[in-house]
């Protein structure tokens, strides 16, 4: 007889809920869970051994091999991670007594009984999306709270007269409310357990078209926004890695940081995550812009446009013609001739790639003239001979040059005139604006510009690695063909032809080892990708966005913000705002969210005028909860003394002060300017407004809020930095 596993650890306080007429079942279940988790992860240890000893093999042997380590390795992982705590909770429907345990993935046991359904799975939709208003067929639904691997709470909803009569742990919160009351930590809170019904709605929303999720402070966006990545991988294979994948863009490194271990914990390690900064490689050292006006102008999609007139004005064709004279005839090369081999560049096809496809057009124009003269000379090496006349590639060389996209910007700020004609709309004043001594020293103004220059022309160094491959390509056949004609010289006598056989160009190719070829490492970010989901996307400007769109081709996007939390306001509607940069506003659907989950009724009392007092007609979400906690108004002075005092009292959670000097957040500067105590201990954060966006913290202290500015930018940053309080919220006067 199996004995179960002991799974439920509950308080002396909820010993009302260890009746075993309530929590039998799930001992019984979740203990054939636990042995089927020990059962797979021996095969899984064992299947992946198997597969790193077998023979590595080459080209796209190799590549399935590494594949399938990956996979069996990223399972084993997930399934070590969480143990039993991988399921969430369970459904019983009311035309089915048996349960239905909802879990992070799914799993079966040998004989395929299904002992936990995927949570991004149809069948598991009720467990997050039932209201009593809409229960969709369930009688009950149980939701468990985790703690080292033990059930340490449970909470029962009844949909259904029958369902209440049958005994369930009714408590008077939900699940989901309870959990807001625990302590914040460096990561984001796992919360997979606790999505609501509107949450849940935006993350199983289609993938086509761009979905907008608009909600105010504690509604959940972020929450939103990585759950759907994860559900979007698993329920639409054209967004698979290999056809893609999916970006998720979020506005910070800090906020990266607070989300990272998320997507892992939904069972996705499959999505890249990044700043917009990262998107480039000059983000790494590029410095804030500190003027508003040269910020503004270079945010425009005009500014883009004038990097797409720069390397315009490198791809036109002479005008004058060129003579060649070979061994065999003299050719004209005429205006018209440039012009048609011009025309040959693929659209979309990027500057310094499409100068070989010209390159070959015209050399193909030149064959062309020639066999007109004599038929009987070789193309080959015709080419070879109008490829080698120097005037010829001097003339091609000067009219579409080989371009660096970085020098292509730095030019516009170096040589007033230059962009002038690139960017006609400019007056004077606004071109010597743009001007400065060191045209290379890079703010994050100018990554967009540098983005669009990248994409437009391309890596300066790609047609030469991809001729340095071609020749080593061209090598290897040379050194197999006389491989071959020694085995054939070897042996005249082969019946089974196998020597002929690799001559077959098939063979050739399968024995060709590529990993051995000369290459360069891909870069992860340049795309496309299947969907871009971007968080705190009201703060894009046109320039940034058409650095996603340029990485996304369908469209598809998840997209998470707060008008009211635009810091330079927003008054346009979203699918007006997305049809300014190529977003067709006939495929946006806007999903709003108004319920406030995680700032107390207390904090949005004194939050909510801030913002109104600037934008009367913003969308502020109503808090659902009290923490009991009022509001503290103190001085300055007292600021060591409120985060000290804290830090003694809280054996748990995390802090922020929150401040609008850019150094005292950076050195965790005291009142003083001087270190503060505090400033040592990883607990409490020291951030601007701008940077705690999309974080939450126990305790929050804002220091000085009138030193955020005035007009919409402060009263955002004012509205902002108090609701990132989730429980305690300081606000200290000058």
């Amino acid at each position: 007889m199996t004995v179960p596993v002991r799974v439920f650890d509950l308080p002396e306080r909820l010993s009302a809920k260890a009746d075993p007429a309530l929590i039998a079942d799930d001992e019984e279940h979740l203990s054939a869970v636990a042995r089927n988790l020990e059962r797979s992860i021996a095969a899984l240890i064992e299947h992946r051994s198997a597969a790193l000893r077998g023979p590595g093999g080459s080209g796209q042997q190799a590549l399935d091999r590494d594949l399938e380590v990956h996979r069996l390795t990223t399972r084993l992982r997930a399934l070590r991670r969480y143990g039993l705590d991988l399921c969430l909770g369970r459904l019983v429907f009311e035309d089915d007594p048996e349960p239905v345990y909802v879990g992070r993935f799914g799993l079966t046991d040998d004989e395929g009984r299904r002992l936990l359904v995927d949570w991004r799975s149809p069948a598991a939709e009720p467990f997050f999306a039932a209201t009593r208003a809409h229960p969709l067929g369930l009688a009950s639904r149980r939701r468990y709270r985790w703690n080292s691997g033990r059930i340490c709470d449970y909470w029962d909803e009844a949909f259904t007269p029958r369902a209440l009569a049958a005994g369930v742990a009714l408590d008077d919160q939900s699940a989901f409310i309870a959990s807001l009351g625990g302590s914040r930590s460096a990561r984001m809170r796992d919360v997979l357990g606790t999505i609501q019904a509107d949450q849940d709605a935006a993350i199983r929303a289609g993938s086509r078209g761009a979905l907008v999720v608009d909600g105010g402070p504690g509604t959940g966006k972020t929450v939103v926004a990585l759950h759907r990545a994860a559900y979007l991988l698993y329920s639409d294979p054209r967004l698979a890695p290999g056809r893609g994948g999916v970006l998720f863009v979020g506005p910070s490194a800090a906020y990266l940081s607070y989300v990272e271990d998320v997507l892992p914990s939904l069972g996705e390690e499959g999505v890249h995550s990044c700043t917009l900064a990262e998107l480039v490689p000059e983000g790494a050292s590029a410095v804030r812009e500190t003027d508003p006006a040269v910020a503004r102008l270079k945010s425009s999609a005009a500014m883009v446009a004038a990097i797409e007139n720069a390397v315009r004005m490198h791809e036109r064709p002479p005008r004058r013609s060129v003579t060649i004279e070979t061994d065999w005839a003299e050719i004209s090369v005429e205006a018209a001739d440039w012009a048609e081999a011009f025309d040959a560049a693929e659209p979309g096809v990027p500057h310094n790639e499409a100068r070989d496809q010209v390159w070959e057009e015209l050399l193909g124009i030149l064959l062309q003239k020639h066999g007109e003269a004599d038929e009987e000379v070789p193309p080959a090496l015709l080419r070879a001979s109008f490829a080698r006349d120097e005037e010829l590639a001097g003339t091609f060389a000067r009219a579409w040059p080989l371009l660096d996209p970085v020098g292509l910007v730095a030019d516009l700020w170096s040589v007033p005139g230059h962009l002038e004609r690139c960017a006609p709309g400019l007056d004077v004043a606004e071109v010597r604006m743009l001007q400065r001594s060191d045209a290379r020293a890079w703010t994050d103004a100018d990554l967009p510009l540098l983005d669009a220059a990248r994409q437009r022309i391309g890596d300066p160094g790609a047609p030469r690695r991809r001729r340095d491959r071609e020749k080593a390509i061209a090598r290897e056949r040379e050194r197999m063909d006389a491989v071959i004609d020694d085995l054939l010289a070897a042996d005249h006598n082969d019946e089974l032809h196998l020597a002929m056989m690799l001559r077959e160009q098939d063979a050739q190719n399968s024995l060709l080892d590529e990993a051995a070829l000369p290459g360069v490492e891909p870069d992860e970010l340049s795309g496309p990708f299947a969907h871009i989901v971007v968080d705190e996307a009201q703060e894009l400007t046109d320039a940034q966005w058409r650095m996603l769109v340029s990485r996304c081709p369908s469209r598809s996007f998840t997209i998470v913000g707060d008008r009211a939390q635009a810091r330079h306001g927003f008054t346009e509607t979203w699918p007006e705002r997305l049809a300014r940069v190529s977003i067709d506003p006939g495929g946006v659907t806007v999903a709003t969210l108004s319920v406030n989950y995680r700032t107390p009724e207390e904090v949005m009392a004194v939050a909510e005028p801030a913002i109104r007092a600037a934008l009367p007609e913003a969308n502020v979400p109503a808090a659902v909860r009290r923490s009991g906690v009022p509001v503290e108004f103190r001085a300055v002075e007292e600021l060591d003394a409120v985060v000290d005092g804290w830090l003694a009292a809280q054996d748990e959670g995390v802090g922020c002060v929150i401040t609008a000097d850019r150094a005292r957040s950076a050195a965790g500067a005291g009142v003083g300017g001087a270190a503060a105590v505090w400033a040592g201990d990883p607990r409490i954060r020291s951030l601007t407004p701008e940077l705690a966006k999309g974080l939450e913290f126990d305790l929050v202290v804002v220091v000085d809020p009138d030193a955020f500015g005035e007009g919409i930018e402060g009263a955002v940053d004012r509205y902002v930095a108090m609701t990132r309080a989730t429980e305690r919220l300081v606000v200290l006067l000058p």
